[in-house]
C-alpha cells in the first residue's frame, strides 16, 4: 500500500490518501494541545502511544461485535483504516459526573449514575465545540436521523466493552 496526498492534517494527527480507494493513512503526531488549543506543546513518543492504544481498543471493540474502521497497524505511529465520511459530532458517554458535567450542573465529582449519560459536541474549532442535543444536529445537518440514533446505539455498546474491560475506572 502506497502512502500518497495528506488529506488532513489536526490537533493529534494526519490522514493520507493511499493508492485504495477505500483505505487511508493516520499518522500520530506527538503535538498536544490543552485548554481549547490555547496551550501547544510537544510530548515525545505521544503519537506511538496514541497509535498503539487506539489500535489494541478499536481490535478488543472489533472481538466483542463493535464494527470500526480500523484494519491494520503498519508501524509505530502509522495505522491503515477504512475511509469514512465524519460526522461532525463529539459523543461523550458518562458513568460518573466529572469535569466540565460537574461543573455545568454545578454536582461534585465521582457521583456513578443510574444510568449512563450522553452528550453531543458540534465539532468545529472556531465554535470551541458548542454542546448540542440531537434537535440540534439535524437543524443544521450534521447528521441524519437514522445516523444519531446509529451513534448512539454504538456509543452506548462501546461503553458497555469498555465498562467489562475497565472496571475499575467506572467505579
Amino acid at each position: 500500500m502506497e502512502k500518497t496526498t495528506q488529506l488532513y492534517e489536526g490537533k493529534a494527527k494526519k490522514v493520507f490518501e493511499t493508492n485504495e480507494a477505500d483505505k487511508v493513512i493516520v499518522s500520530y503526531k506527538d503535538d498536544a494541545t490543552a485548554f481549547d488549543g490555547q496551550k501547544k506543546g510537544t510530548i515525545t513518543g505521544k503519537g506511538v502511544v496514541n497509535n498503539r492504544m487506539s489500535n489494541y481498543l478499536m481490535q478488543l471493540l472489533e472481538k466483542q461485535g463493535v464494527p470500526t474502521h480500523f484494519v491494520e497497524e503498519l508501524n509505530d505511529r502509522e495505522t491503515v483504516v477504512k475511509k469514512v465520511e465524519i460526522v461532525p459530532l463529539e459523543v461523550i458517554i458518562r458513568n460518573i459526573s466529572a469535569g466540565s458535567f460537574a461543573k455545568r450542573y454545578v454536582v461534585e465529582e465521582g457521583i456513578v449514575f443510574a444510568e449512563p449519560t450522553i452528550e453531543f459536541s458540534y465539532k468545529n474549532d472556531d465554535l470551541h465545540d458548542p454542546l448540542i442535543n440531537s434537535y440540534h444536529a439535524l437543524a443544521l445537518n450534521l447528521a441524519t436521523r437514522e445516523e444519531i440514533e446509529t451513534i448512539k446505539a454504538m456509543a452506548f455498546q462501546v461503553n458497555e466493552v469498555l465498562k467489562a474491560y475497565l472496571p475499575c475506572t467506572f467505579r
